[in-house]
């Protein structure tokens, strides 16, 4: 992996992750800049073909890389293909150390996510929230940052969607903070809807679970 690979894309949200790592001093990037958690990138695409059943999700599922330093984030990141370049019924997981992306584990099995779901067709906009996203949560950018499991982005025929996994669906004002934040760094306008489904309904009622919270 040559230093080019390791290079870092300056958005606004870059720029608010450096800041708060080393204040308003200019960053020294000779050095490495070290994150609050660690995180580990989980990929799965059990056939690229059909939607696995709740006996079967996971199998495939494998962890591809922890990190806990903003270098080698974009070290990471400068080596994968964006979400709009994966095969339909693939899966990016990014979660905290020690979190599988699963219900059953037990810092999630308790909580819920907050799903945007996006239009097939627009590339950029799925590469660019998630990458804005994802800087947000290993930035611990989010008022609620405890809260806060992982991120996930699922590519599907039809609409791609991302999602926000947290820990604790029963703490209302904490998840809807966490949602209107969301919004903002989607860009979502007012009377766009982002809603939060709890991971135990979705396990009840399947596809016909209902969100528990609105923003």
């Amino acid at each position: 992996m040559s230093p080019d690979d390791c290079r870092m894309t300056h958005t606004s949200s870059f720029d608010t992750v450096i800041s708060h790592f080393v204040g308003n001093n200019e960053p020294d990037f000779s050095q490495k800049h070290p994150l609050e958690s660690k995180w580990t990138l989980w990929f799965d695409n059990p056939d690229g073909k059909q939607k696995q059943s709740q006996s079967q999700w996971g199998q495939t599922l494998r962890a591809v890389y922890t990190f806990d330093t903003v270098e080698d984030f974009w070290c990471l990141y400068n080596n994968i293909i964006p979400p709009s370049r994966l095969a339909n019924m693939s899966d990016l997981h990014l979660f905290k150390e020690g979190v599988e992306p699963k219900w059953e584990d037990p810092a999630c099995e308790h909580g819920g996510k907050w799903t945007a779901i996006l239009a097939k067709g627009n590339s950029q906009l799925l590469d660019t929230n998630w990458l804005h996203a994802v800087l947000a949560c290993i930035g611990e950018q989010f008022d609620e940052g405890d809260e806060i499991c992982g991120i996930v982005v699922n590519v599907r025929p039809k609409n791609n969607r991302i999602a926000v996994w947290t820990k604790t669906a029963s703490n209302e004002a904490a998840q809807i903070s966490i949602g209107k934040q969301l919004k903002e760094i989607f860009g979502m306008p007012e009377n766009a809807r982002l809603g939060y489904l709890v991971h135990a309904d979705a396990k009840r009622a399947d596809r016909k679970a209902k969100d528990r919270y609105t923003v």
